[in-house]
């Protein structure tokens, strides 16, 4: 989620971590070099856990918290890691063609900040997970996909539009397909406090590609993930009435509706509602936690010091298919509290899903 009152970190190049230099190969074909990390027995499974988080820059996690956030993962173990604003610029130079699935490495700063980050990736847990990158042209938002190299994706795509090479704006979207579902992680754009066009406007625009996207791709269930930038009810915000008379600087739009904190206006909530509905999809971590829980309920905190002191909103999800209901095991906040326990730094906690394995019956369909 943009942060309107909390200073963004410095990408300083101190703090470095003490890795191996052997860099990560980064490919767009998910069969390449992992053939030699396949396990025998598990290259007919497909991924049952899965984990999202917004890194609030990627680069940053890694210069300063990655020994706690690499003892996360190995006790977790996730199949799939969804990482949302990896803010790490594209390759190409100035005013030339970007390649949003390489890092940029034409200055002396951005290769040590590239290396870096291939060093941190090329050691355990991380060495054990193909890797799909969709970055912006500047260090701003940005994805990620970490795929276990033993559960091979049929295909992976970079837009709503699934077109070829095309990458989604910003870097947005990834998409991959296994044989029995598809796996969406998306970094939602922002609504924005003002009816403009990098605001309200382009966030209407996304929530109506989402609900054709959602629509056109019914034949196969979907997990939907990451940072969506809404709270669906009041339950998903720890304090219902400040998000709602929240403005910036005295500006109350003319629809009252367009009203409140970017990610819970009414507007935003009815749309995200109706995408729900209509692509028949469900809140994975609603379902099993009916109760709000002020502790752990929330994946995103507001800054601990000033007027968003406590102040959380449930932001990162796990949206699925009503037909993988049977098969939701857990979903959970792995943050808590307004000291932001759990956070390995970001403003953002990451949030599991964990799906019993397919059976003999039970295809997904």
């Amino acid at each position: 989620m943009k942060r309107f009152f909390k200073p963004v970190e410095r990408d300083s190049p101190s703090k470095k971590p003490t890795l191996s230099s052997s860099p990560l190969k980064e490919s767009e074909n998910p069969t390449e070099n992992a053939s030699a990390a396949i396990d025998e027995d598990t290259t007919k499974k497909e991924p049952s856990k899965f984990l999202t988080w917004n890194a609030n820059s990627f680069l940053l996690r890694v210069k300063n918290n990655w020994t706690e956030f690499s003892k996360f993962i190995e006790t977790l173990d996730p199949d799939v890691i969804a990482i949302q604003e990896v803010r790490m610029p594209a390759a190409g130079s100035k005013g030339a063609p970007k390649n949003p699935r390489e890092f940029k490495d034409d200055t002396t700063s951005s290769r040590e900040e590239k290396q870096v980050l291939m060093r941190a990736l090329s050691n355990p847990p991380f060495k054990n997970y193909n890797v799909w990158w969709s970055l912006s042209d500047t260090k701003y938002a940005g994805t990620a996909l970490f795929i276990k190299k033993c559960f091979q994706p049929k295909r992976v795509s970079f837009s709503l539009d699934q077109s070829g090479s095309k990458h989604e704006p910003d870097g947005r979207v990834i998409l991959a397909e296994f044989e029995s579902f598809r796996i969406l992680n998306t970094y939602s754009p922002n609504n924005g406090w003002k009816d403009e066009e990098s605001s309200f406007q382009r966030r209407r625009k996304w929530d109506k590609r989402m609900l054709e996207f959602v629509l056109k791709n019914s034949d196969k269930p979907l997990i939907w993930c990451g940072d969506l930038n809404v709270s669906h009810e009041d339950i998903d915000v720890s304090h219902p009435e400040f998000f709602s008379s929240a403005k910036q600087n005295g500006y109350i739009p003319p629809n009252k509706e367009d009203c409140g904190q970017p990610g819970f206006t009414l507007s935003e909530r009815k749309r995200f509602g109706s995408i729900l509905k209509e692509g028949k999809l469900m809140d994975s971590y609603r379902y099993l936690h009916k109760d709000k829980d002020m502790e752990r309920g929330f994946s995103w905190s507001g800054n601990p010091v000033g007027k968003y002191r406590g102040k959380r909103m449930r932001i990162d999800y796990f949206i699925v298919s009503e037909k993988l209901k049977e098969r939701i095991v857990a979903c959970e906040m792995h943050g808590h509290g307004i000291e932001l326990q759990g956070f390995y730094g970001s403003d953002h906690c990451p949030v599991s899903l964990e799906l019993s394995d397919v059976g003999p019956t039970n295809n997904g369909s």
